[in-house]
């Protein structure tokens, strides 16, 4: 599974969690429903503003956002996405 597949998963997840429709989710963070729909099918990944647009509205941070995605996400995804040095 993508880390973007994954991602999608861990939004729609919280945003549940906190009740939100995509709607309300996207006019709190100031973003396009539609846009939120891409997101959590894995259609498209987020930016980090996004990420932190994101946040407020599901109640946590930016950077525990990412640790559920890094915690969801199998070892084979991270290695896969992570630049060579």
């Amino acid at each position: 599974m993508s880390l973007a597949i994954t991602f999608g998963r861990v939004l729609r997840r919280l945003r549940k969690q906190a009740d939100l429709t995509q709607e309300e989710l996207g006019f709190q963070a100031d973003l396009e429903r539609n846009y939120i729909s891409l997101l959590e099918r894995g259609q498209r990944q987020p930016t980090l503003t996004t990420l932190i647009r994101l946040a407020g509205p599901l109640r946590c941070s930016a950077s525990h956002l990412v640790a559920l995605v890094e915690a969801s996400a199998d070892t084979t995804e991270l290695s896969e996405s992570s630049p060579s040095i």
